[in-house]
């Protein structure tokens, strides 16, 4: 496939299958780390904006990650 014909990385990166699966690693690794590093806060219900924040972005690194992952192994095969 010429580069002319070859998806850009939004249009991959935007694809159902592509959203769906980081969205859940995202919600899958993101609870797991969420616990892990934030959990006794959670439970002694020290939970302010900024720990909020940063729980947040414990989320979304794995939706980051499996999405850089899934959109180049889709580019490579094509």
């Amino acid at each position: 496939m010429s580069d002319s014909n070859r998806p850009t990385w939004f249009d991959v990166a935007t694809r159902r299958s592509v959203v769906r699966r980081a969205l859940t690693y995202a919600v899958v690794v993101g609870a797991v780390l969420i616990t892990i590093n934030h959990g006794s806060a959670i439970l002694a219900g020290d939970v302010d904006l900024a720990r909020a924040l940063r729980m947040a972005l414990t989320a979304l690194v794995p939706y980051v990650v499996s999405t850089l992952s899934s959109v180049g192994a889709i580019r490579s095969r094509g």
